[in-house]
Formats: C-alpha cells, sequence, structure tokens
C-alpha cells in the first residue's frame, strides 16, 4: 500500500476557496496534488503556495462539464505526478434566482459543472483507482440539499451529488475505493459573498446574521472543510464510505 507521500490528488475548483484551502492542506499531509481549475493561470496562487512549502503541485487547466478535457486532464496528471488515487470534486457555480425567474441555461450549466463535472471526473479517475486497489473520492454536496429558497438549481445539484455520492461507495468498494460527500453549511468564500450581494448584504453583516442562527456561533471557513476532507481520504478512514457529512456548526432540520 503506498504512503500518503506517494499519492497523488486531484482537487477541483482550486484557485480559490474551499477547493484552494483543500489543496494545500492535502499537499501538507504529503500528497502531491493536482489544482485544478477552468483557467489553470488562476491556480499559479494555490500552487506556489504549496510549492513555496515544500510540497508538489501542479496547475491544471479543464471545464469538468467538458468529457475530453476531462480526459485530457485525468492524462496530464497521470503523466506529471503518476496515478490520481484521491478525487475531490468540488468544481462548483450558483446561478440563484427564484423559480419563475430561472433560466434554461441558468439550470444546465448549475448541474453540468457540479453533477456532470462530478460524474466525469470520477469516471475518468476510478480506473487509476481500481489498479491501484487504493482510492477516495470526496463530493462536495451542500447544506442547500435540503433546500435553499433561489437556489432549485443548486439544491439539485447538491442532493444529487448525495445519491451519486452512495451509488459510487457500493460500485467501487470492492476496489478499495471509497466514496463520501461533504455538505457544508455557511463558509466564508467568494461565492458566500456574492450570495450576499444579491441580497443586498454587505458580507460582514450577511456572516454576523449567519452566525447568530449557528449553535457555534460563527460562520466556517474554507479549512473547516478541508480537515473532514484531509481525514475522509487518510489510511484510517478506510472504513467509511457511502456517508454524508454535515460540517455546518450544529445541526440542520
Amino acid at each position: 500500500m503506498p504512503t500518503d507521500s506517494s499519492r497523488v490528488a486531484i482537487v477541483t475548483g482550486a484557485a480559490r476557496g474551499i477547493g484552494a484551502a483543500t489543496a494545500k492542506r492535502l499537499a501538507a499531509d504529503g500528497m502531491a496534488v493536482a489544482v485544478l481549475d477552468l483557467d489553470a493561470s488562476a491556480c499559479a496562487g494555490t500552487v506556489d503556495e504549496i510549492t513555496g512549502a515544500g510540497g508538489s503541485a501542479v496547475a491544471v487547466g479543464a471545464d469538468v462539464s467538458d468529457a475530453a478535457q476531462v480526459e485530457t486532464a485525468a492524462g496530464k496528471v497521470a503523466a506529471e505526478l503518476g496515478p490520481p488515487v484521491v478525487l475531490i470534486n468540488n468544481a462548483g457555480i450558483i446561478r440563484d434566482n427564484l423559480l419563475f425567474k430561472m433560466s434554461d441555461d441558468d439550470w444546465d450549466m448549475v448541474l453540468g459543472v457540479h453533477l456532470r463535472g462530478a460524474f466525469l471526473m470520477s469516471r475518468a479517475a476510478q480506473k487509476f483507482m481500481v489498479e491501484q486497489r487504493f482510492g477516495r473520492i470526496v463530493n462536495l454536496s451542500s447544506s442547500s440539499a435540503l433546500g435553499n429558497r433561489g437556489q432549485v438549481n443548486y439544491s439539485a445539484a447538491k442532493a444529487g451529488m448525495q445519491g451519486f455520492t452512495k451509488t459510487l461507495a457500493i460500485e467501487l468498494g470492492p476496489f478499495g475505493v471509497t466514496a463520501n460527500a461533504v455538505a457544508p453549511g455557511f463558509i466564508a468564500t467568494d461565492m458566500t459573498a456574492a450570495t450576499a450581494a444579491r441580497v443586498g448584504m454587505g458580507f460582514e453583516e450577511f456572516q454576523e446574521a449567519a452566525a447568530s442562527r449557528i449553535p457555534v456561533r460563527r460562520v466556517g471557513q474554507p479549512g473547516d472543510i478541508a480537515h473532514v476532507i484531509s481525514f475522509l481520504v487518510s489510511e484510517g478512514a478506510g472504513f467509511v464510505s457511502g456517508q454524508v457529512i454535515y460540517v455546518a456548526g450544529g445541526p440542520l432540520c
């Protein structure tokens, strides 16, 4: 069984936010990390931080909803770093609106990046995992999977991630591959800042309002999610599979 230091991870949507925090955490855990985002140049900051700390990382540009680009990206990672056996499907976008205002494109783009993207990336990576008889897939769901006004597309995508995860766990488990989902609550990122702007609130005020409703009385940070992902992809988490872990500062009703 390879050690963490010889394992290769792909983190999608890793130019910033939860993806960047996760890429840096996995690199600190000793993994070589492919920092993947739509534009490879946007990944430079994350890659520089990892390599500056003595880690190994490469920037990869790909649209995760495009099958050809995903296959090319997976091949590039395997050639430059080694077979990817850890995959974090974090890439995501929001196109929020109430149902009667939501366009076909708003729906298709969100479902395309989240669900189709996770499907294509997982399909491309699983062959390396099966060959190595070891693999870890973590899909980013969300508390919005439980329903959230103005996010019918995003909520559907994030709920879909949970069924997708459980099925991967069933199909890939016999090959030493686990699949789990992490469902963040309120995390302070560019995406939640965009939501604040959409509803006409300053980001600080938006965070304070959210924190007042969270039992631990603070909003989450990208590092809170990266920490949970670090556990799920570890050697010690080999008997945890098909689970959805809500990381939200308290129970959700």
